[in-house]
């Protein structure tokens, strides 16, 4: 569907997925979206990326942009960024004991590759993960995976290739996972937060800081660890889908937009 025309005089909340929304799988960004973005950034409103990617990867998305927001959401919501000086400190962060969920998913995914996220940022990892994904700029050796059991964790990851969705999804309904939060990707990738932590929640932290009203909020996303914050935006501001998104996403969006080949993006940013 087409979005109408929303133009406001005061500020929005504009919340970006990064992958699947912004920037494409072979890593690159349109020329059409980035214009946008910096459009919006320089007319006073709030860009914030609402990610589940680490700070680490993250962070360089903002110099290809060519912005300098005062908020970042990464890790699925569990650690917000805010912007001191020429950089970003840790200003939120949520954090819980991952010993129960691991062993948990492992008894049903003895195969998975799992890396823990610190409170600090740093991952542990059992073994590489692909490019990009974890922020692990370096190759690093793989620890024991009882090692990861004593590790304060922000965010827990579970990579479970050779294994197709559908028998994926079985396994983790099986997992009966208490006490977290979890979203799936559409490949068998498993991400675990604390209980009540997503995107949706960071997100309206920062909106109550920056001090924007709910109705000027807009989020765009593509994935499943979108579907909270799609479905708080649309409330009383705009959830927008992209035009790929699973049936679920698209169902708890207000809006939905091009495919990210379409540049279904920029569409929407060119509405504000």
């Amino acid at each position: 569907m087409t979005a109408p025309s929303w133009k406001d005089t005061g500020g929005w909340l504009v919340a970006l997925d990064i992958d699947g929304t912004l920037i494409h799988e072979d890593g690159s960004l349109s020329d059409a979206v980035v214009t946008e973005v910096r459009r919006l950034d320089a007319a006073g409103h709030h860009v914030v990326l609402t990610t589940g990617r680490s700070a680490a990867s993250t962070i360089p998305v903002l110099d290809r942009l060519g912005i300098t927001p005062r908020f970042l959401v990464c890790s699925n919501g569990a650690v917000t960024l805010r912007r001191s000086g020429s950089g970003f400190r840790r200003h939120h962060v949520e954090s819980f004991d991952p010993a129960e969920v691991l062993r948990a998913i492992r008894t049903h995914l003895p195969n998975a590759r799992f890396a823990v996220e610190d409170e600090l940022g740093r991952y542990r990892c059992t073994e590489p993960f692909p490019d990009g994904t974890t922020g692990l700029d370096d190759a690093q050796a793989a620890v024991p995976f009882e090692a990861l059991l004593t590790t304060k964790a922000t965010r827990v990851v579970a990579f479970a290739p050779g294994h197709d969705m559908d028998d994926f999804l079985a396994l983790v309904a099986k997992m009966h996972l208490r006490n977290v939060s979890f979203a799936l990707a559409c490949t068998p990738w498993l991400d675990l937060a604390a209980e009540g932590v997503n995107k949706a929640a960071a997100a309206e932290r920062v909106r109550a800081e920056l001090a924007v009203p709910r109705h000027r909020v807009l989020a765009v996303g593509d994935g499943h660890n979108d579907i909270e914050l799609l479905a708080w935006a649309a409330e009383r501001g705009r959830g927008v889908a992209m035009g790929q998104s699973p049936a679920e996403l698209i169902a708890a969006a207000g809006e939905l937009t091009g495919t990210l080949l379409e540049d279904g993006l920029a569409q929407v940013l060119a509405t504000l």
